[in-house]
């Protein structure tokens, strides 16, 4: 299957399943269960991109500057730190690892 393929088959599946949304009754979307799995799901998936995109490089695992950095990130924003602030740091903090060469 070509990558075209792929994106074509991934988004006539997510018209469709948006599709089937509308047709399901809204006491069926409103009930406590759908709601908290939806929420749940979201926070699951966030959770998997950041993963993907701080150990990934290509098909390979990497440990590097990134990693330290959404600790950083982590640590700031369980103390509820300003989000421009937990940027910032996280990026600093990447910055200065990459220049000091202990995370390349």
């Amino acid at each position: 299957m070509t990558l075209w393929n792929a994106v074509v088959l991934a988004s006539v599946i997510c018209v469709a399943l948006k599709a089937v949304g509308y047709l399901l009754p809204a006491r069926w979307l409103e009930a406590p269960r759908p709601a908290r799995i939806a929420d749940l799901l979201t926070v699951a998936l966030l959770a998997a991109l950041v993963v993907v995109q701080t150990l990934a490089a290509g098909p390979a695992i990497v440990v590097d500057a990134r990693v330290p950095a959404v600790g950083v990130a982590a640590l700031l924003l369980w103390a509820r730190a300003p989000f421009l602030v937990v940027v910032a740091a996280a990026a600093v903090t990447a910055a200065l690892l990459r220049l000091w060469g202990w995370a390349a």
